[in-house]
């Protein structure tokens, strides 16, 4: 049966009954730039009226795009400029449909289903999944906000701070926004630490940019050829760009911020602009170093003990950048790293509530929701104390848990893709063929990326196998097998659902009184074209602006097939495995083994 869009009626509307699992979540949508009310079904026809709504719309998607490049993402990008000047510069457009793609879906989910993604995942795939998800997502997140507040030390330590002060200073600063008990003044606050990434234009600009060069980083290149601190490097660049915590946090704060399917087209806008923002500041940083630091000791010579703080010195001390340019870096770097707490903070205690069924929402105050903020303040306070630890090692854990965010993800896309192919919860919000392709082509990208760190942890320079460790030539040609056996896999699947297709159209055909499957699908054809095109979009554009997903206890189960499961639990195998030689390699890093 081939893959075509059914007549939409009427009757697909979800029941009255929905999923919303917190009261907080219904309501106006008050956004830090007006108010949209909860009934609001007036047409918007001018551009000014579509401008203001997007205004109001706007929050999620820029807050996890922008959040995305936080004190992780700064140097990581620092490091790529430094190492290998505009060399990298490419991989950040090839993220461009992996960012879009992978938060496409949350905000689908999170619009229509209107609870959080880690109570998607338990109710439909049941605790023991559910439970693998949120364990990944805990460590992640403890050791991104670890890094969080690393980076707030950078920055700080700049300006002569000490980290007894401006650690305790920035969490009180992170609880006393959210704990505010107003959505509307945490996102302004967003905001405003939004708007102070501008000083990356000035940042840029100081340092004298080469604009051919640039042009030239987006070619596809592997400066000094592919090994093994080349290919560890583009995982955590994946890793900073690409992370976990993105789906989480986006699909929360569109339920937060009481999205719903009306308004999807304005919230996917919000998501590109978080995307154009995220991938031209990568882009600026990556200047800054390459072009700052060009001509001095410290281009190409990025060692154990480098950091973002030491870029920013590094960058005072050079003739092509000064003070001021270091200055402005560390003040990026605080502003990076103020941001990436806040989200991922605010991504872990939006999980603890979907968890554990409590008030999870910025609309709250402390006294209506003390779980939801004691687990935000307990969240700080472990990740700033551990930071003050005397000698915690705070680079290596940096790019560790870069590394670690790109093994991990594969994980947590395949349950994003299961659950934008859930006609339960979705309902004419599905994925279509296409988007199964590219969410397919990624996921299995992103395995590959994993695997290929896999073996070069366990394959060093000087084993056994490889003496001289893995070769550009033999990187080359597992990426070429790899994306090989990917495509057959695509092909297979896409097979298999021609085939399940067939059979249910032979099932239909036999309640139908003994059809032909085709007949089935000419009575489905004829439907489609007793309506003009208009008018399918638009019974098609009703049906999914009021289709919301039923409470999701009444719902079935889908079941695994026998293969799936194999699947999935050859993939947690696998990824647990991956996890303990991230471990290792960090600790070979630390010993010089």
């Amino acid at each position: 049966m081939a893959f075509k869009m059914t007549r939409p009626t009427r009757k697909t509307v979800a029941p009255a009954s929905s999923a919303v699992a917190d009261t907080a979540h219904e309501g106006d949508i008050v956004g830090a730039l007006g108010t949209i009310k909860q009934h609001d079904h007036g047409a918007r026809r001018s551009f000014w009226q579509r401008l203001r709504t997007f205004l109001v719309i706007m929050g999620p998607g820029l807050v996890v795009m922008v959040g995305d490049n936080d004190a992780g993402g700064v140097q990581t990008y620092a490091q790529a400029g430094q190492q290998h000047g505009t060399g990298l510069m490419w991989t950040l457009l090839l993220l461009v449909p992996v960012l879009y793609v992978n938060q496409e879906m949350v905000v689908r989910l999170g619009a229509v289903a209107r609870v959080g993604h880690a109570k998607l995942i338990f109710q439909r795939f049941g605790k023991f999944w559910g439970a693998f998800s949120v364990a990944d997502l805990f460590l992640l997140n403890t050791l991104t906000i670890i890094t969080e507040f690393i980076g707030v030390t950078y920055a700080l330590r700049y300006f002569g701070i000490p980290d007894y002060l401006s650690v305790p200073a920035a969490a009180v600063l992170l609880f006393t926004v959210v704990a505010g008990g107003s959505f509307r003044r945490w996102e302004r606050f967003l905001f405003v630490l939004i708007a102070a990434n501008l000083v990356l234009v000035p940042l840029a600009i100081m340092v004298g940019p080469d604009l051919g060069r640039i042009g030239g980083g987006f070619l596809p290149q592997l400066p000094g050829g592919l090994n093994s601190d080349l290919l560890l490097l583009v995982v955590s660049i994946v890793g900073t760009t690409v992370a976990p915590w993105q789906l989480f946090f986006q699909q929360s704060n569109v339920v937060d911020k009481r999205i719903t399917p009306r308004w999807m087209r304005y919230s996917k806008a919000d998501l590109w602009a978080g995307i154009v923002i995220v991938v031209l500041g990568a882009v600026a940083i990556m200047a800054v170093t390459a072009f700052g630091l060009a001509g001095t000791g410290a281009a190409g010579n990025w060692g154990d003990n480098s950091n973002a703080g030491t870029v920013a010195s590094a960058l005072a001390s050079s003739p092509h950048a000064g003070h001021v340019v270091g200055a402005l870096f560390a003040v990026l770097l605080l502003d990076a790293s103020l941001i990436g707490a806040n989200a991922v903070g605010l991504a872990t205690t939006y999980t603890l509530g979907d968890v554990f069924k409590k008030r999870h929402s910025l609309h709250w105050k402390i006294s209506q929701a003390p779980g939801f903020f004691i687990g935000y303040g307990v969240v700080l306070a472990v990740s700033a104390g551990v930071v003050l630890i005397p000698g915690f090692n705070a680079g290596l854990i940096t790019q560790g848990v870069q590394i670690l965010a790109g093994v991990l993800l594969p994980s947590a896309t395949v349950f994003l893709v299961l659950l934008c192919n859930d006609k339960a919860v979705l309902g004419p919000w599905v994925n279509t063929v296409r988007q199964n392709i590219a969410a397919g082509i990624i996921v299995w990208a992103l395995v590959l990326l994993s695997l290929a760190m896999t073996a070069s942890t366990l394959f060093p320079k000087g084993s056994a196998w490889f003496p001289d460790g893995i070769s550009s030539a033999q990187w080359v040609a597992f990426f070429t097998v790899g994306a090989g056996v990917g495509a057959l896999g695509g092909l297979a699947v896409l097979l298999a659902s021609r085939v399940k297709a067939r059979k249910e159209a032979a099932a239909t055909a036999r309640r139908l009184g003994g059809l032909d499957p085709e007949q089935v699908e000419d009575i489905d054809e004829d439907a489609q074209d007793a309506l003009s095109r208009t008018e399918r979009q638009a019974l098609l554009r009703a049906d999914r602006d009021t289709w919301q997903t039923p409470a999701l206890d009444t719902l079935p189960r889908p079941v695994f097939s026998p293969l799936r499961k194999a699947g999935m639990l050859a993939l947690r195998g696998y990824l647990a495995i991956a996890v303990v030689l991230v471990v290792i390699t960090i600790v070979q890093m630390a010993t010089g083994g």
